[in-house]
């Protein structure tokens, strides 16, 4: 199997004999990057890319090869204001999907804010939360992002019609199961590269 962009750029910067901070100085980025680049969880974008090829005297077709070859692990987010719910669909989801990110709120809005910096896959959203409710969020979800996919959680069914015309793609009556979880997966919107059960 080739090399992947994380093992490659580590491979190049320790023939130059350079430190992650020595790199990170070099590309204006923070050392965490770098290291987030080196174990495989992050991928940098092509401006990013450019520069790491001139920064290592490399081809940057080089890089761009091993992209290919690198998954990324994608972030899924559950959203319930009932902590007790949350943890205990985490836990399902974390469970059936070892190599997915999976990453829990309380707060519809701090929710918001991890998808507007971090590529959100799947979102498990509970329809009743305080102020802004899942109808809402789901729409604000696919504002930032319209290839998410969005699966409503809640204890009430007859929201089914509403939740509908938000353009989520599924929806699952709490406690969130192992079945709901697989289910879903094989009806999304937009195919998950590289999720695996």
């Amino acid at each position: 199997m080739k090399d992947s962009f994380a093992d490659t750029l580590k491979q190049f910067r320790t023939e130059k004999n350079l430190s992650q901070q020595q790199l990170a100085d070099m590309l204006f980025v923070e050392r965490s990057t770098i290291a987030n680049w080196e174990t495989g969880r992050r991928i940098p974008d092509a401006v990013l890319l450019l520069r790491i090829s001139k920064c290592l005297d490399m081809d940057i077709n080089i890089l761009l090869e091993t992209i290919d070859n690198t998954v990324e692990e994608p972030n899924i987010i559950m959203v319930d204001d009932e902590s007790i719910i949350l943890k205990g669909g985490m836990s399902v989801i974390g469970h059936l999907l070892p190599n997915a990110l999976v990453t829990g709120f309380t707060s519809p809005t701090e929710a918001i804010s991890f998808a507007k910096s971090n590529r959100v896959y799947l979102a498990y959203v509970d329809i009743e939360m305080g102020k802004l409710n899942g109808l809402e969020l789901c729409r604000e979800l696919l504002k930032i992002n319209p290839r998410t996919n969005v699966i409503y959680l809640t204890a009430y069914p007859d929201y089914a019609l509403e939740a509908w015309d938000t353009g989520a793609c599924g929806f699952a009556v709490k406690p969130l199961s192992a079945e709901q979880v697989r289910d879903h997966l094989t009806r999304l919107r937009f195919p998950i590269r590289g999720l695996r059960l």
